[in-house]
């Protein structure tokens, strides 16, 4: 294969989006709970790959899109799913004014580029997918494009990042440990109570009683996990029942949408989930 160095920024597109398009005009709002902004910033300077781990909603994304705006690093997001294929991240051959013409996936584009490229949820993706990133994780920093036989070097700025929630692993759905061991890994959890309650005051637009009522929502909905709830609810969905009430939905009727039938579908949970609702509000 050909090794092609990624020293182009021309404003290539994908889809005919600019590779500007994919900077962040605006800080997001993002609440530190310890060391992760150092740590990430550190791992970009080494060009280490990093792996959020975490819970759904506890932050992983909105983290991750700071960090891309604190670095004024264009943010190259994947989401992945069982049906992407290796073409679908490197690139394609496509057939266009009766011609055949290459065109770059989204992390070939990343990788010229030097932006972040996230892999969302990468456990959802194929194991036999997800084999194309290893060059991009060690120090040859090499994406194979095969149907083209090149090699392409990456950009001194390229960062590969991926999402993981641990609470859905399975014998069929967890990372391969030849993916995993190339990563150096972030914990995340549920912020605390009081950063919680910050965030959503901020997010949510409520006032302070409201939000700290939402917290102990949260915080007594997630001890159902002990009895039957697959998942804690995510500060995610405490932010959308914020918004709903800010936009003068009753309390009740908001964490009924927002959390109790976005959480589960089983009657007897969704009894629980009411009467600590009707408890707290």
């Amino acid at each position: 294969m050909r090794k092609i160095q990624s020293t182009d920024t021309s404003p290539k597109a994908l889809n005919g989006i600019k590779i500007e398009d994919y900077h962040i005009a605006s800080e997001p709002y993002y609440l530190p709970s310890g060391n992760e902004i150092g740590l990430f910033e550190s791992a970009c300077r080494l060009k280490l790959p990093v792996l959020l781990k975490g819970p759904t909603g506890c932050g992983k994304t909105r983290f991750l899109e700071h960090m891309a705006w604190r670095l004024s690093r264009p943010l190259v997001t994947i989401a992945c799913h069982e049906d992407m294929t290796a073409s679908d991240l490197v690139g394609r051959y496509l057939l266009k004014d009766n011609q055949t013409v290459w065109q770059d996936g989204p992390l070939s584009l990343a990788v010229k580029h030097g932006a972040i490229c996230y892999l969302d949820e990468a456990v959802e993706a194929r194991k036999d997918t997800t084999v194309v990133i290893h060059p991009l994780t060690d120090n040859r920093r090499i994406l194979p494009q095969e149907k083209r036989g090149r090699l392409l070097e990456a950009h001194p700025d390229f960062l590969i990042v991926m999402s993981y929630n641990p609470g859905y692993q399975s014998v069929m759905k967890d990372l391969k440990h030849s993916t995993r061991q190339r990563f150096l890994a972030i914990d995340f959890t549920y912020p605390s109570a009081k950063g919680e309650k910050a965030i959503i005051m901020e997010e949510g637009g409520v006032d302070e009683e409201t939000a700290k009522r939402l917290v102990k929502l949260g915080e007594m909905v997630r001890n159902l996990r002990q009895h039957g709830l697959e998942e804690g609810v995510s500060t995610r969905l405490l932010v959308y029942a914020a918004r709903l009430i800010s936009d003068g939905v009753s309390p009740g009727s908001a964490c009924e949408a927002a959390v109790t039938r976005a959480m589960t579908d089983d009657v007897e949970i969704q009894e629980a989930i009411e009467a600590i609702i009707t408890g707290i509000f």
